[in-house]
C-alpha cells in the first residue's frame, strides 16, 4: 500500500508522531487503507451544502469497512452567483484545473491509497475527475444529486427561469414583484440547478465512466437515499484499496465513447465538450471535436430535460436515471467496460428499466434521430463551435441574419434589455475565450434574456465564451479560433451577414478569406491588467 511510506520504518517515526496528534492509534498504522476524503463542502454554493452530511457518512463507511479516513476541503465556485457583472465567472473555468492540482497535492503529499471525491457543481466534478486519471489511485466519485424544482402556482421552476424572467421583466411580460415571488421559489434546498444543466449532465457522465455508484448522478440532493449511498461508497472505496482497482483500470477510450453516447441521447450541456476532453486528457485518450459529432450523428435523442423540455432532473431519476438512459441505447455501448460497482456497463445496462416512456422515449420515438449537440465549422469558426442542437427550435436549424457585435458579455446584455437586439439578428460577443476573457465565462445571462423576451426562435448568439448547461436556442459557443488569437470572429462587424445550416454544421460570415484575414489581423487588442491566478492560468493555456 502506498501508505507503507509512513506506516514503516524507524526513520518515519515523526511523521507517525504527527499523525497521532491528530487522534490515529496503533491500530491505524497496520494493514488498514488510508483513505481521503475530499469535500468540497462550503455554505455559497446551494449544491454543496449538504456534503458535510455525505462526508460523514462517506467516513463511516470507511471506518466500518476497515479504512482510516482523512478529510480536507476543496474550493468550488457556483456559476449562478459569480457570472454577469460580478465578474467572478473568470475564476470559474480555471477554477477546474486547481480542483484537480488540490487532490493531486493532497494525495501526492501524504502516501495516501485511494480517495472519494464528494462534488456536485460544474467545475468542482470535472477536476475531480482530472484528479482521477492524473493520480492514478483507486477513488470513486460521489456527487451531491440535483437540487428539487421549485414551484410557483403548480408550474415548476428553476434557476434558468429566473434569468429568463429578468428578460421578460425588459419586455414588459412579468411584473416585478412576480419576479420577487420567483426569486423566492425557484431554489427550494441543496442541490444543484434542477434541471440538465453542466453539474447534473457531468454527474451522469461520471456514473456512465464507471467511476460513481449506479444511480449517483441523477438521484436528488435531498432523497434519504443519498446517504445510504454515500455510505456504500465509503465501504466500497476500502475494498476498490485493497484490491488496489484504479481508476486508469476502469476508464478507456470506449468509456469516453460510452459518456458521449449517453450525453447525446440526453441532450446534455455544450460544456461536455470543454471537460471530456480535459478529463481524457489526464486518462491517456485523445478527444477531439470530430468524435463528438460522429456520436451525435448516430445516436438518437430520446430525453427533453431542462432547458430542452418541461421535465427536471427528478423526472429523470424517477423515469430510471442513467442505467435506464443505457438501456435504451445499450446497442450504441461498449458494454464490457468496468465500473467501480464490479460490474460492467452492460450488465447495469441490462438490469434497468425504463419506468416512464414520456421521459425516456423508446427509440422509435425519438426527439430526433441525431443527438443533442452539434459540432459547426465555417470560416467564422474553423476550429470548430458548439451548439445544443437538442435547444434549437425548428425554425432555427436554418437562419441569416445581420450581425450585432459586442465586445463584452455587459455591452451585449445592455443592448438587449434595451430592445436593441431585433428577430432576425445575430448577436456576436467576442474576446471572450479562455485566454480573451479570461477564463471564457458563461453568456446565460444574454442568452437567457434573449428567451425572456421572446426571442429565442427568431435571435442566434455566436461567442468564443462558452454556454451554461441551462440555456436555449440558436446559440453558438466555443467558437475557435478565439477573438484574443485574432480568429475570425474578430473580423465580424454590425451588418455583416451571417448564415447558420445546423443540419450542415456550417456557420459562416459572408466575407471572402481576404477580408477576414485582414479585419482579424489589424484588430487592436485592448490592454488589460490580470491578477496572479489568472495570469499564470493565460500564461499555461499559451504554453499548451
Amino acid at each position: 500500500m502506498n501508505s507503507n511510506r509512513i506506516k514503516e520504518g524507524i526513520e518515519t517515526m515523526p511523521h507517525r508522531a504527527l499523525l497521532r496528534a491528530t487522534g490515529l492509534t496503533d491500530e491505524d498504522f497496520g494493514d488498514k487503507p488510508w483513505i481521503g476524503v475530499a469535500n468540497s463542502f462550503n455554505t455559497i454554493i446551494p449544491g454543496h451544502i449538504h456534503m458535510n452530511k455525505l462526508a460523514a457518512r462517506v467516513v463511516d463507511g470507511i471506518r466500518d469497512a476497515g479504512g482510516v479516513p482523512f478529510e480536507w476541503g476543496v474550493p468550488g465556485i457556483c456559476d449562478g452567483i459569480s457570472m454577469g457583472k460580478a465578474r467572478g465567472m473568470y475564476y470559474s473555468l480555471p477554477s477546474r484545473e486547481h480542483v484537480a492540482d488540490n487532490v493531486e497535492l493532497m494525495m501526492g503529499a501524504h502516501s495516501l491509497d485511494a480517495w472519494v471525491g464528494i462534488t456536485n457543481c460544474d467545475k468542482i466534478t470535472p477536476g475531480m475527475l482530472m484528479a482521477c486519471g492524473r493520480v492514478n489511485l483507486p477513488a470513486i466519485v460521489l456527487t451531491g444529486g440535483p437540487m428539487k424544482a421549485g414551484e410557483i402556482d403548480g408550474r415548476k421552476i428553476d434557476l434558468i427561469s429566473c434569468f429568463e424572467a429578468v428578460g421578460e421583466y425588459s419586455a414588459g411580460k412579468t411584473s416585478e414583484e412576480d419576479l420577487a415571488r420567483m426569486e423566492r421559489c425557484a431554489c427550494p434546498g441543496e442541490g444543484s440547478c434542477a434541471g440538465l444543466f453542466t453539474a447534473n449532465t457531468m454527474a451522469c457522465l461520471t456514473e456512465v465512466l464507471g467511476l460513481s455508484l449506479t444511480g449517483c448522478g441523477t438521484m436528488l440532493a435531498s432523497d434519504p437515499n443519498k446517504l445510504d449511498l454515500a455510505y456504500k461508497t465509503g465501504r466500497k472505496i476500502v475494498e476498490l484499496a485493497r484490491s488496489d482497482v484504479r481508476p486508469c483500470n476502469i476508464v478507456t477510450m470506449n468509456s469516453f465513447e460510452n459518456a458521449i453516447t449517453v450525453d447525446m441521447a440526453i441532450g446534455g450541456s455544450t460544456n461536455t465538450v470543454l471537460h471530456l476532453p480535459a478529463i481524457a486528457k489526464e486518462f491517456g485518450p485523445d478527444i477531439d471535436l470530430d468524435l463528438f459529432d460522429r456520436i451525435s450523428r448516430s445516436t438518437p435523442n430520446l430525453a427533453k430535460i431542462r432547458p430542452s423540455g418541461p421535465a427536471t432532473m427528478e423526472d429523470l431519476d424517477r423515469a430510471g436515471g442513467v442505467p435506464a438512459i443505457m438501456n435504451r441505447i445499450v446497442h450504441l455501448l461498449h458494454v464490457d467496460e468496468s465500473t467501480v460497482n464490479g460490474v460492467t456497463i452492460g450488465e447495469i445496462a441490462a438490469e434497468a428499466e425504463v419506468k416512464d416512456d414520456d421521459i425516456i422515449k423508446p427509440v422509435e420515438e425519438a426527439y430526433s434521430a441525431e443527438g443533442g449537440i452539434a459540432i459547426m465549422r465555417g470560416n467564422l469558426c474553423p476550429g470548430g463551435a458548439v451548439i445544443k442542437s437538442a435547444g434549437v427550435s425548428p425554425d432555427m436549424m436554418a437562419f441569416s441574419g445581420p450581425a450585432r457585435v459586442y465586445n463584452s458579455e455587459d455591452e451585449a446584455m445592455q443592448a438587449i434589455l434595451d430592445g436593441k437586439v431585433s428577430a432576425g439578428d445575430c448577436v456576436v460577443i467576442r474576446l471572450m475565450g479562455p485566454k480573451g476573457a479570461p477564463g471564457m465565462p458563461e453568456m446565460l445571462s444574454p442568452t437567457s434574456a434573449i428567451a425572456g423576451m421572446g426571442l429565442a426562435e427568431s435571435v442566434a448568439l455566436i461567442t468564443d465564451g462558452r454556454f451554461s448547461g441551462g440555456t436555449r436556442g440558436g446559440c453558438f459557443g466555443h467558437v475557435a479560433p478565439e477573438g484574443w488569437d485574432h480568429g475570425p470572429i474578430l473580423a465580424v462587424q454590425d451588418g455583416d451577414i451571417i448564415d447558420i445550416d445546423i443540419l450542415a454544421r456550417t456557420l459562416n460570415v459572408r466575407l471572402s478569406g481576404e477580408e477576414i484575414d485582414d479585419r482579424a489581423g489589424s484588430y487592436v487588442l485592448p490592454e488589460r491588467h490580470l491578477s496572479g491566478f489568472l495570469k499564470r492560468y493565460v500564461a499555461l493555456l499559451d504554453l499548451q
